[in-house]
């Protein structure tokens, strides 16, 4: 059993995917580039530029690499489910070869823990969001059920409203939603040998984490996640739910602030 450093914390701190602009201007012998991997159904420029993140890195002077996952933005978007089997390695592919620092929202959290475990000297500090006891959770009908709702646009249940609507949500008002842009985030749900978490895989993870998760965000309790941490610092989002995350301004200034990146 490994050593475990694990701090809580509230209130505020002081692709083949494409890699979005960024502006390059720190020295990479100093500080390393901030990877920013976004969550399922968004893209990185929803979730980093809109947000907000990508002008304050710029003001901090640390160069950002904002990628797509597979199906999702400006990367290819395959429809077969196998397409999606590796996609960790996609943006592996897009990292540069010194350790980088990393930001990864909910099913972009899952892709960054996942490397970081499997690759922990291409990592230097990371923050997860959006994720929690939900990275343990094994319910491969609950999975079945939300592609459906991806694929079909129609649900039975109220809480599929948000993943049925999802595909929509990267449209204008007037614009038809493309059959395939559906069938694309189906099959990224319906991957097959989907990773699934164990205390044991968190145990590699061993640079400073900070786990970031709202208190009516349904990821959690963010508890299981960091204690199989080996050196976790876990952030309480007060009335911050899921989907408010990426541009909550309590998680961007403790992020920005674990990492060193504060603008000011």
């Amino acid at each position: 059993m490994p050593n475990r450093t694990n701090h809580r914390t509230s209130g505020n701190f002081p692709a083949m995917g494409a890699r979005t602009e960024a502006d390059l201007t720190s020295d990479p012998e100093t500080v390393p580039p901030v990877l920013l991997v976004h969550g399922f159904g968004t893209s990185a420029s929803a979730t980093w530029r809109h947000n907000g993140w990508l002008d304050l890195l710029a003001d901090a002077e640390r160069a950002a690499i904002a990628v797509d996952l597979l199906g999702h933005g400006e990367a290819p978007h395959p429809t077969d489910p196998e397409a999606y089997r590796d996609l960790e390695d996609h943006v592996l592919a897009a990292m540069p070869d010194e350790p980088v620092d990393a930001v990864g929202f909910s099913a972009g959290a899952s892709v960054v823990l996942w490397l970081a475990a499997h690759h922990p000297g291409r990592f230097r500090r990371i923050v997860v969001a959006g994720v929690g006891a939900n990275l343990f959770e094994r319910d491969s009908e609950r999975w079945r059920v939300i592609a459906e709702a991806v694929r079909t646009g129609t649900f039975d249940d109220p809480q599929l409203r948000y993943f049925a609507d999802l595909p929509e949500a990267g449209s204008s008002r007037d614009e038809k939603v493309d059959p395939a842009s559906r069938a694309a985030m189906a099959a990224f749900l319906y991957r097959p040998d989907r990773r699934f978490f164990t205390p044991e895989i968190l145990a590699g993870v061993t640079m400073p984490v900070l786990v970031a998760l709202g208190d009516r965000d349904f990821a959690g309790p963010a508890d299981p996640l960091v204690e199989a941490l080996p050196d976790a610092t876990h952030k309480v989002l007060r009335g911050v739910d899921h989907f408010a995350t990426p541009k909550d301004f309590g998680f961007i200034d403790a992020a920005l602030g674990f990492l060193g990146a504060q603008p000011f």
